[in-house]
């Protein structure tokens, strides 16, 4: 950890070096964590939370008023939470900061949401698609009218994501409005609108009136209840493109998460044109990854996943440029296009969800998760234990062993409805 000669440093100074120091690590958050000894400062680095210093308890009042104070907050209220921002220059970088203090047992806990937009700037290519699906998302986004849905859990990428999509889309010819709490980054020419439910401003309220704007194209920052679902859907089939997330897995979760919404399943069935469901792995550091022989039971996940032989993987090593090996992330992708048989589907309400999985993960409808991120293993972006230990391998294997077996059991059905045919055949004719 790192020792601040917090005595002979002013306050100021201490929570910018604090800032910058998380800057230069490529840290997404900063948590400052109240203790007994004082208060411990910790970084998000390519995910992990990693100890960074401990300031005193005489200075902690200090500072987590400075970084109140420049975050716009009250600083004199402490038994309720706030959220504020940091817009400015600090050591010569342009920096834009979401801030949240909650009270604790211990004291006030800060943490500091650092905002990268580099990456949404560089655009959909920038994301780690595979070529497969990378054709799925423009596919997609080519269609003028209907409802795109990136899911997955907090910090996934999600808005870089959809605002990589918004620059892809942000043409002379339309009109995109925008609803978001908050507004993470302003787009040139887009119409950028930000929630305030304390003055009745939601979500819900101001799409009704987006759809008097003679939009193209609606950004929805989130569908959180059933309202703003239901009216996103209506949207989405009036001839608007709809862009939105939510809190959901993978593509089968997506679907029944709508219709828990109440979302009218004839609506749904019309409406949804595609979901790309997403995680985060850490990347490997080009510079020192070595390859080392796989273990059994990784050869069997590769063979029953993607159909390969695979004797060798990367693993991290450790050098200069990286943090145990690893250095940066790359997002692991899951896009499904609803073709016929699914809005079918799920326009079906007596459909069974073994029925619908089967449906969404069978006939190469979709790459999984699973099966990206094992490509990506295999290409030296990220390693098997990554992987492992975000999307869970057993399940996915015994739901592919299930797949198979249901398969091999219709395919039964089907021999035996064909053998019957055949013998009244023979008998009539005879």
């Amino acid at each position: 950890m790192i020792k601040y000669d917090v005595a002979n440093i002013p306050i100021v100074d201490l929570a910018n070096k604090i800032i910058v120091a998380a800057v230069k690590l490529g840290a997404s958050d900063i948590h400052f964590d109240p203790i007994e000894d004082g208060i411990k400062i910790r970084m998000r680095v390519d995910g992990n939370l990693r100890d960074h210093t401990i300031i005193p308890k005489e200075f902690e009042r200090n500072l987590v008023t400075r970084i109140k104070l420049i975050s716009m907050m009250n600083i004199t209220e402490n038994r309720l939470p706030q959220d504020g921002a940091i817009k400015g220059r600090i050591d010569d970088m342009d920096l834009d900061m979401r801030v949240s203090v909650l009270p604790t047992n211990e004291g006030e806990k800060v943490v500091i949401r650092i905002l990268d937009y580099s990456r949404s700037l560089r655009g959909i290519t920038s994301l780690g698609f595979s070529r497969k699906n990378y054709k799925k998302l423009m596919k997609m986004m080519a269609i003028p009218n209907g409802i795109i849905l990136v899911t997955g859990a907090t910090g996934s990428g999600k808005s870089t994501t959809t605002y990589c999509m918004l620059q892809e889309l942000n043409k002379e010819d339309t009109n995109i409005i925008t609803v978001e709490d908050p507004i993470e980054m302003n787009i040139e020419g887009v119409n950028q609108v930000q929630v305030n439910s304390e003055i009745g401003l939601t979500f819900a309220s101001v799409l009704r009136s987006i759809l008097r704007q003679d939009p193209n194209i609606i950004l929805i920052g989130e569908i959180r209840d059933s309202e703003t679902a239901q009216i996103a859907v209506r949207a989405s089939i009036t001839g608007h493109l709809v862009l939105s997330t939510i809190h959901t897995n993978n593509s089968l979760s997506t679907i029944e998460r709508l219709l828990d919404m109440d979302v009218e399943r004839y609506l749904l069935s019309s409406a949804l044109s595609g979901i790309i469901s997403q995680k985060l792995a850490r990347t490997l550091c080009p510079h020192c990854r070595k390859l080392r022989n796989t273990t059994p039971f990784e050869k069997q996940v590769f063979k029953e996943m993607i159909g390969k032989d695979v004797v060798e993987v990367y693993e991290p090593g450790k050098c200069d440029q990286c943090m145990n090996g690893y250095h940066g992330r790359i997002a692991v992708h899951e896009v499904l296009v609803i073709n016929e048989d699914l809005r079918d589907a799920i326009n079906n309400p007596n459909l069974k969800k073994e029925d619908l999985r089967e449906l969404v993960y069978d006939n190469n409808n979709v790459i999984t998760m699973l099966q990206d991120g094992l490509e990506k293993v295999l290409d030296g972006f990220t390693t098997f234990e990554e992987i492992y230990k975000m999307i869970e391998i057993e399940d996915a294997l015994d739901n592919q062993v299930n797949l198979i077996l249901q398969l091999a059991r219709q395919q039964e059905q089907d021999d035996e409805k064909e053998e019957i045919k055949n013998k009244k055949e023979t008998i009539s004719n005879e």
